[in-house]
């Protein structure tokens, strides 16, 4: 699900690293790379927060739960660091609509 997007002047790639760094910087476990898309992975135990532009030619976060704690706390760094469009109710991606229709 697609809880928030980032917003930001530059082209993605360009912004991929910074943003790559602060996550990094921030969060102990951390999966990321570019090619074409830029995309970073968090982790925490079983709990799993994604950032990648896949579907959007901004940075989107994304969670399987609304409810993890892991994604609260992603939120607040970015937050406290970035401006965000947070949405007021998740939206599915579009792999995850051809499942629920």
């Amino acid at each position: 699900m697609i809880i928030a997007e980032m917003e930001y002047e530059k082209h993605y790639s360009d912004f991929h690293t910074e943003l790559e760094e602060f996550i990094k910087s921030n969060f102990e476990k951390v999966e990321s790379g570019h090619q074409g898309d830029s995309y970073i992975w968090i982790f925490d135990g079983n709990d799993k927060v994604t950032i990648d532009t896949f579907s959007s030619m901004k940075h989107q976060i994304k969670c399987s739960s609304t409810d993890s704690p892991l994604l609260d706390e992603v939120i607040k760094k970015l937050t406290a660091n970035y401006n965000l469009h947070i949405y007021e109710e998740s939206k599915l991606e579009p792999h995850e609509e051809i499942y629920n229709t």
